[in-house]
């Protein structure tokens, strides 16, 4: 008997994901040949393929086909669906995975629709849209869905509105011989389930949807073609073409044409229109395409559409490409193609903001490079920090000619920069002109990868730490630390660097391999920590001074880092029962790492207890460094800036094994520490009640990976990027 179900997952490149996904298809319900996987490893460069072999070998259920020659999607999933013998089949993309339980719900509605007269063609699921910052968002077109005449299945004409909703394949179980009786077949390239799924749901005689979250689709991850600036935005033609010719021999389906029509040209548009899609060089061809398509497709009769989407059909028909850019950047059309046309509502300038700024930007770019300009950012436009800080006051003072100003998000960051600081405010037209005519960008992560570099500028990476655990490249080995990452658009983002600034030997070495390119790497040791080499006493009393801690306190900093398994911030600290133990003589600060952005929680301790402090919004952590006699972390960047003080340094690291494993490290920090290592509370607040106990660890430390803080980091910089006067 063959299986109720058939899973097909095309895979490619996708490593770091696919053990989540693999996971995700078990089930504890199904009968024994219920479900058939099919997985078609696509010439993976990866080690995709292996591990759908290692797999594969612990579940009967699943198969892997290894292509000789990659097909791309489309291609896979037609060599899977060659394999299926299910009477259902559902294609899953093997970067995206499934909720607990989904198989067995899908199961019960499948064997259901078989009991009964007309079985369901399709089966459209619910989803959610899961984002790389862990954010997440439900399915936005369920109010189409959910209530509609679908949830006891219905015909696309019945409910036209359904096409309102995502088209993609992946959220839709289809009747297997009735896909392969439609003689449809998936396109190569970008958008290649369009020509599958809009068949799917025209000729379906009972389309069926199920009201289940039963999909997590990873949403807006680097390398995803609604992120991609590429030629192959073009593919979507063919598809139209081919779902079109569908039409031509299908009569219940070209029913409805008017409505596909529409449809089809509102994606083109929606793509030409969204800034960092269509190459600059290619719009033009674009939009020619899309009059080709009106030309080919319009149907007899056809009425464009009232309003501002009317106006936009009508210029684009005509190949009025220039005067769609006037309607699209002021909502306003040249008076010669105004006359016969509606006025254009005010609203619409807030839709053609995102177009705006794409063309203001490309005309920006047609400037000269302005030889004298710098631009400066760190951490995500979040403020005036680290090294990139350092490089600005130190290039002030040397190379005076070179203005530099900073990116910053929004008016609240704008409001925490020192004054007199220049700056610009993202995605305003003055950041716009900065980031299309600056001769240099300096920053310690990636500028937007819409942002292209021109011939003769120059890029700085200073990073923001030395590396105790694996970076870059060196992430393929471990997916679940490298969840979300695209490591070919950061080999785009590290071949646009000319320069990478290094804090030590230990990171020139790894880096090198971590974030493989052309550029200089610039063994300077880290500008930002210059001020820690030149700290006084009195500067030292002043920081603790406005941060409110009491003369004769001794002061603990708490760092704990970022764990990608764990959700992100985790305080394995009991952080009022380790004030208990050190009483009131103590401070200790708490500074959650810069990814948590809820502050360190209810630090609220008991009488006689040491004072908790949360800093984690304190803008900057060298001002923390000194204030701080001790610091305690676990595998933190901060015990290698920390260390340029000579202080002593405190390891509690209760999770080391399960740490090295997720995340790869560079050096077993156990048998190389800066100091004390703990692995329980109670052996902690010993050695941090001690003082000093490990002066010797620290000074091995302090000589592998501190020998170039001398306190001149950011002058070597600034002499080898800037044109300094001398």
């Amino acid at each position: 008997m063959p299986p109720l179900l058939s899973i097909v997952l095309p895979v490619h490149g996708v490593e770091r994901f696919l053990p989540q996904c693999l996971e995700s298809l078990r089930s504890d319900g199904a009968a024994p040949g219920e479900v058939e996987l099919i997985a078609v490893d696509d010439r993976s460069p990866d080690r995709s393929g292996a591990l759908l072999d290692a797999h594969a070998a612990t579940d009967p259920r699943m198969r892997v086909l290894h292509l000789a020659e990659n097909q791309g999607l489309g291609g896979a999933r037609t060599a899977g669906l060659a394999e299926a013998t299910g009477t259902y089949v559902w294609f899953v993309d093997s970067d995206d995975w499934l909720p607990d339980g989904t198989i067995d719900a899908v199961l019960a509605e499948l064997r259901a629709e078989t009991t009964r007269d007309l079985p369901a063609d399709v089966l459209l699921t619910d989803f959610t849209h899961v984002y790389h910052d862990g954010g997440e968002e439900p399915n936005p077109w369920r109010h189409v869905l959910a209530g509609s005449p679908l949830v006891s299945g219905c015909t696309a004409a019945e409910h036209p509105a359904l096409f309102n909703s995502v088209l993609a394949v992946w959220n839709k179980i289809m009747r297997r011989q009735y896909l392969l009786d439609l003689d449809v077949h998936f396109g190569r390239g970008y958008y290649e389930d369009i020509s599958v799924t809009y068949p799917l749901l025209l000729a379906a005689d009972r389309l069926v949807y199920l009201d289940r979250p039963c999909y997590r689709y990873r949403r807006g991850r680097p390398g995803a073609i609604t992120a991609t600036a590429s030629a192959k935005h073009a593919d979507a033609f063919a598809q139209y073409d081919a779902i079109f010719a569908f039409l031509d021999r299908d009569e219940r389906a070209n029913r409805l044409r008017t409505l596909v029509f529409d449809r089809t040209v509102k994606q083109a548009l929606t793509v030409y229109d969204t800034p960092g899609l269509v190459p600059v060089e290619l719009r033009a061809e674009f939009f020619a395409r899309i009059t080709g398509h009106f030309a080919r497709h319009r149907p007899a009769g056809y009425r464009f559409p009232s309003g501002v989407r009317g106006i936009q059909y009508r210029l684009a028909a005509r190949g009025s490409r220039r005067a769609y850019a006037e309607l699209r950047r002021g909502g306003r059309l040249p008076g010669a193609v105004k006359r016969g046309t509606k006025a254009v509502a005010p609203g619409v300038k807030k839709a053609m903001r995102s177009s705006a700024r794409f063309t203001a930007y490309n005309a920006f770019r047609r400037l000269p490079v302005d030889e004298h300009l710098a631009v400066y950012a760190a951490y995500w436009h979040r403020g005036y920090a680290c090294n990139p800080a350092a490089i600005y006051e130190k290039a002030r003072e040397l190379a005076p000619q070179v203005r530099g100003v900073w990116v910053v998000e929004n008016a609240a960051r704008a409001a925490t920069l020192p004054e007199g600081v220049p700056y610009v405010i993202v995605n305003t037209p003055a950041y716009l002109k900065a980031m299309a005519t600056a001769k240099y960008f300096v920053n310690n992560v990636n500028f937007p990868h819409t942002m292209a570099k021109r011939t003769g500028t120059v890029h700085v990476q200073t990073q923001h730490g030395t590396p105790l655990k694996a970076m870059g490249m060196d992430l393929r080995e471990h997916p679940v630390a490298a969840d979300g990452m695209d490591f070919e658009r950061l080999r785009e983002a590290v071949a646009r660097w000319d320069y990478l600034v290094s804090p030590n030997p230990h990171t020139s070495e790894h880096f090198a391999r971590a974030f493989p390119g052309t550029y200089q790497t610039l063994d300077t040791g880290y500008p930002r920590n210059d001020r820690l080499v030149h700290a006084t006493t009195e500067e030292c009393a002043t920081v603790r001074r406005e941060l409110g801690i009491a003369p004769g306190q001794r002061t603990v900093l708490y760092a704990p880092t970022h764990r990608e398994s764990r959700g992100g911030y985790l305080p394995l600290l009991d952080l009022p029962a380790l004030a208990e133990r050190l009483g009131s003589g103590w401070t200790v600060m708490v500074r959650t790492h810069y990814f948590h952005d809820g502050g360190a929680g209810d630090l609220a301790a008991r009488p006689g207890s040491a004072r908790l402090l949360d800093v984690s919004d304190h803008p900057s952590v060298e001002d923390l460094y000194l204030a701080a006699d001790t610091l305690v972390t676990d595998y933190s960047s901060m015990m290698f800036d920390y260390a340029v003080l000579d202080r002593p340094i405190a390891v509690y690291a209760p999770d080391w094994e399960e740490y090295q494993q997720v995340r790869g490290v560079y050096f077993d920090l156990m048998k190389e520490p800066p100091g004390a290592v703990a692995t329980e509370q109670d052996a902690l607040v010993e050695a941090l009640l001690a003082g000093d106990p490990e002066p010797a660890a620290r000074q091995r430390f302090r000589e592998r990976f501190c020998p170039w803080d001398d306190g001149r980091a950011a002058e070597r910089v600034v002499s080898r990027i800037f044109p300094v006067r001398r």
